[in-house]
């Protein structure tokens, strides 16, 4: 089968691909040097990192989603509401802190629909050893609000975190 020869387009574009590149690599040694990092030797993927630069200790972080419109057709969750779950469900069971963050979400819900929200984030941080016994409380702030505000469901995302405070 014969090979055809790449169009000037897609010359174009693999030049400018393979400049942009050596652009990038010409100016890594001044962006390096701007963080407090050595490049790194001949050869090697990315800036060498001394272990000093590694900050924080090993912590989980947990982020929850909680929807405010109500498949039953009710009122949607109010921000009083809202806070008022974190103060009765989440901030006993986390006291040394947490952060809710304001956001705009879509799911399809189990009939299929595509359904925009208004929602939360809710963003917990424990010791990573903590993990096992904080699970099930946070298990139980998921169950509270579907009970609560009738929710299909509360989205859960885990994930190994560096944290420094």
């Amino acid at each position: 089968m014969a090979r055809s020869l790449p169009s000037a387009r897609s010359r174009t574009r693999l030049a400018l691909a393979v400049g942009g590149g050596l652009l990038l690599l010409g100016g890594a040694p001044a962006a390096y040097a701007t963080l407090g990092t050595e490049p790194a030797a001949p050869g090697a993927v990315g800036p060498s990192v001394s272990a000093a630069t590694v900050r924080g200790k090993a912590y989980q972080e947990t982020r929850l989603l909680f929807g405010t419109e109500r498949p039953d057709g009710g009122p949607a969750v109010t921000d009083a509401q809202f806070m008022a779950f974190v103060d009765r469900e989440v901030t006993p069971r986390f006291p040394d802190g947490l952060t809710v963050q304001d956001g705009r979400g879509q799911w399809r819900d189990r009939n299929g629909t595509i359904e925009r929200e208004r929602s939360y984030e809710l963003i917990l941080l424990y010791p990573r050893t903590e993990a096992g016994v904080r699970d099930p409380l946070i298990e139980r702030i998921r169950d509270a609000y579907e009970t609560a505000y009738a929710q299909e469901s509360v989205g859960r995302l885990d994930g190994p975190v560096r944290a420094d405070f």
